[in-house]
C-alpha cells in the first residue's frame, strides 16, 4: 500500500535523514543519467525530489502521483508539473516518455504487474526506466523510520527477474544509502564517509536502496516479408536479344 504523501513529503523535505537520503539518491541518478536536455522525464511515486535536476533543460517533466498516495504541487515557486493519476492509468500518451524514474512506486503497488506494463506503454523509442527499490538485504528496508521500510523489497535478482517478465532490459544498476537509517548525530556526519566505503568496497549488500536501469525490449519482426529480388552481375553483363549483332 502506498504511503501518505504528506509522510514522504515530511521525510524527503523536512527531517535531516530524508534530505541526506534525497541527495544521495539523486547524485547516484545522476550517475546514470546526467542530462535529459530536450527529452521527456518523467517520475511515478514519489520521484519528485530526483526530477529537479532536468527542470532547466528537459522538454517536459512530469511527476505522477497515484490516487492511494495523494498529490501535492511540485516543484514549490515554480508551475506545478506533478498530477494525480491512477496507478495503472497514466494519463500520458503512449511513446512519449524518454526518461521514466519509480520510487516508492513499484513495492508498494498492489498491482505491480500491471504497472510495470504502464512503464513499457509509456516509454518511447530508445527511452529507459530507471527503477529504485529497497534492498532487501538492506538495514533501511528492516527499519520502519523511514519510507524504505515499507512495501516489498526486492533483490537485485528478483527485480530484474520482473522486468524481463514485462518486456524490459536490465542495463546499469548500482546501491546506494550504505549509512544506518538514523537521524543520530554520529551516522548523519559520517554519512558521506559510509557511502565512499560502501561504493569503492563493493558492499552490494548493505546497501538499503537497488537502482536498475532498464530499457524496452524490442523483439525482431516475424513472419514473411516482402521479397526483394537483386539481379546477379553476370546477368546485367550478359548481352540481351536486342544487343546482338545480326549474322549474315
Amino acid at each position: 500500500m502506498h504511503l501518505d504523501v504528506k509522510t514522504l513529503r515530511d521525510f524527503y523535505y523536512r527531517s535531516a535523514l530524508g534530505r541526506a537520503a534525497q541527495r544521495v539518491i539523486r547524485n547516484e541518478v545522476l550517475q546514470i543519467w546526467p542530462e535529459a536536455h530536450g527529452q521527456t522525464v518523467a517520475g511515478f511515486g514519489f520521484a519528485v525530489p530526483l526530477l529537479r535536476p532536468y527542470l532547466k533543460d528537459a522538454r517536459r517533466v512530469v511527476g505522477l502521483m497515484p490516487a492511494p498516495q495523494g498529490v501535492m504541487p511540485w516543484p514549490a515557486g515554480m508551475p506545478n508539473v506533478s498530477v494525480l493519476t491512477e496507478e495503472t492509468r497514466w494519463p500520458i500518451e503512449t511513446g512519449h516518455v524518454d526518461k521514466l524514474v519509480l520510487l516508492h512506486g513499484l513495492e508498494t503497488s498492489e498491482r505491480p504487474s500491471q504497472l510495470l506494463e504502464e512503464c513499457f506503454r509509456v516509454l518511447g523509442p530508445g527511452g529507459s526506466a530507471l527503477f529504485i527499490v529497497p534492498n532487501r538485504a538492506g538495514l533501511w528496508s528492516r527499519s520502519d523510520d523511514t519510507p524504505f521500510g515499507y512495501g516489498r523489497p526486492y533483490s537485485q535478482g528478483q527485480l530484474e527477474t520482473q522486468l524481463r517478465l514485462h518486456g524490459f532490459t536490465p542495463g546499469r544498476h548500482g546501491t546506494a544509502l550504505f549509512q544506518p537509517p538514523s537521524p543520530r548525530r554520529f551516522w548523519m556526519k559520517t554519512g558521506p564517509v559510509w557511502e565512499r566505503i560502501g561504493h569503492r568496497a563493493g558492499l552490494g549488500i548493505a546497501g538499503g536502496v537497488l537502482l536498475v536501469e532498464a530499457t524496452k525490449r524490442q523483439n525482431a519482426p516475424v513472419g514473411p516479408g516482402e521479397r526483394v529480388v537483386v539481379p546477379s552481375p553476370l546477368d546485367v553483363l550478359a548481352p540481351t536479344s536486342k544487343g546482338k549483332a545480326k549474322t549474315a
